[in-house]
Order: structure tokens, then C-alpha cells, then sequence
């Protein structure tokens, strides 16, 4: 993240991005974070519970399928870590929640504390989230930083220069800190209340449907409030498509002077 504009200059929040950032940028900005999410989503989740229903298929009882297929993200976060050389703070808290939760089903030998333990871990992700609300920059914020490395100066322009701007980032965070409690609350209740054998099924199909419903809130209000037009700057505003058609046709220009007899 860039150092904070001195006080004496106040930023534009419009200014254009800085020299080396162009289509590439946003190209690899955007996809990088897609392949992420789909790991994450295969390896937390799509597998974690597929993982259970074979194991339950081979003879495994429920809390020795519960604890095999939950170590499936504690691998994806070693992996991570040794992959980039570096385990931050959520892989540290990953691995807590992960340690915690199979030595206390241990411990007890129920099944559904084993269970319960996606919705511990989902309650204190929401607690975090809202924690950052006390600290200069609120997660949402920190997250779109980090899923756009190349933007992340223009970006910390518009932060710096644009108060609305900011409280958008402030209410998102809300939204989801909440959003994650909502949801650690209803996985709770299911731990305890469902048969063991359905929880995984339904707690995946939870997972999908709490993202959905925030992303949808997340992106109506990220346009209705003209947010996402400063994120992605003036050359991805009004004049993004016609500055894409003269791209074209400087290229077909060059091309035709290119060819024989093009000059007449």
C-alpha cells in the first residue's frame, strides 16, 4: 500500500492511474483473483465434503470422516505457506480454528462439536471484520488492495481524497462482518440439531449461499453508488468503449499501411 498523500496536497480522486499501469495490469488483476477463489472454494469447501461422503461410503465413522475431510484446508493453507514462503495472519488463524476444533471433538468424541466448528470459525472471522472498522483501513477495503495490486496507488488516491468513497469500504465491511455471524449462528444450530450425515451437504450449499447473497449486495452497491467507476478509473468509464474502438482502428491502420499498395 502507498504512503498517505501529505496533508498539504490534497489528492485527486479522479487523477489517471500511474505510468506503467494499463489493460495488462487490470487483465492479470482480474484474473489471478479468479483462479485463487476457485482453489479456495475447491479445496475448503467442494472437497471437505466430498471427501466425508467417501470416506462415510468406505465404512469411516463420522467423527473419523469429519476430522480426515476437514484437514483438507489445513493442507491448502501449508501448501499456500510453502508455496509463497509466508503464512500471514488469516493462514495462522486458519490453522488455530482447524487445531482447535479436531483436538476438542477428540477430546469429547462428538461428531457435532467437530461440526460446529465451521460456524466458530466463521463467527470470529465476522468479529475480525468488524474489528478493523477501529483501524485506519476496514478489511473490504484491504482485500480490494490486494486483488488489485496494480491499482492498489490509484486506489489509495481515491481513499485519501474521497469521503464517500470511504464510507462505502466502512459499510461493506459492516455488511459482511455481520453477513459472517448471520451465518456462524445458522451453522451452529445445524451442528446440533440436523442428522450429522446431512450437515456437510447443507453446510456447503450455506457457504454458497451467504457469498452470493453478499456479493450480489456488494456489487449493486459498489455501482449504485458510482464506486465502482472510481475503482476502475476514467479509461474503463464512459469513454472505455470508444477508446477500445480507436485502439482498433489505429491497429487496422497500421496493418493497411502495411500492405502493399496501402500508400496508393
Amino acid at each position: 500500500m502507498s504512503t498517505p498523500a501529505s496533508p498539504q496536497e490534497v489528492p485527486d480522486p479522479h487523477a489517471s492511474d500511474p505510468p506503467g499501469t494499463d489493460g495488462d495490469d487490470r487483465a492479470d488483476d482480474a484474473s489471478s483473483p479468479r483462479w485463487g477463489f476457485a482453489v479456495t472454494v475447491l479445496c475448503d469447501i467442494v472437497l471437505p465434503v466430498a471427501l466425508y461422503y467417501l470416506l462415510r461410503g468406505a465404512g469411516f465413522g463420522e467423527l473419523a470422516a469429519l476430522l480426515i475431510s476437514g484437514s483438507a484446508p489445513a493442507a491448502h493453507t501449508l501448501y499456500s505457506a510453502v508455496r509463497h514462503r509466508r503464512l500471514d495472519a488469516i493462514g495462522v488463524f486458519t490453522l488455530a480454528v482447524l487445531a482447535a476444533g479436531a483436538a476438542g471433538s477428540l477430546l469429547s468424541g462428538s461428531p457435532r462439536l467437530a461440526l460446529a466448528r465451521n460456524g466458530v470459525f466463521t463467527g470470529l472471522a465476522g468479529v475480525w471484520l468488524l474489528v478493523t472498522l477501529a483501524t485506519s483501513r476496514p478489511f473490504t477495503y484491504q482485500a480490494l488492495v490486494s486483488l488489485m495490486p496494480g491499482r492498489a496507488a490509484r486506489l489509495e488516491r481515491v481513499w485519501q481524497g474521497d469521503a464517500g468513497f470511504r464510507r462505502v469500504w466502512r459499510a461493506l465491511t459492516v455488511l459482511w462482518g455481520v453477513g459472517l455471524l448471520v451465518d456462524a449462528v445458522l451453522r451452529v444450530v445445524m451442528a446440533y440439531t440436523l442428522p450429522v450425515d446431512s450437515v456437510p451437504a447443507v453446510d456447503g450449499v450455506l457457504y454458497a449461499v451467504t457469498w452470493v447473497a453478499l456479493q450480489i449486495v456488494t456489487q449493486v452497491t459498489l455501482y449504485r453508488t458510482g464506486t465502482m467507476a472510481k475503482i476502475l478509473g476514467p479509461r474503463n468509464g464512459r469513454n472505455g468503449r470508444k477508446g477500445r474502438k480507436g485502439m482498433k482502428e489505429r491497429r487496422s491502420g497500421r496493418t493497411a499501411t502495411a500492405e502493399p499498395g496501402a500508400g496508393g
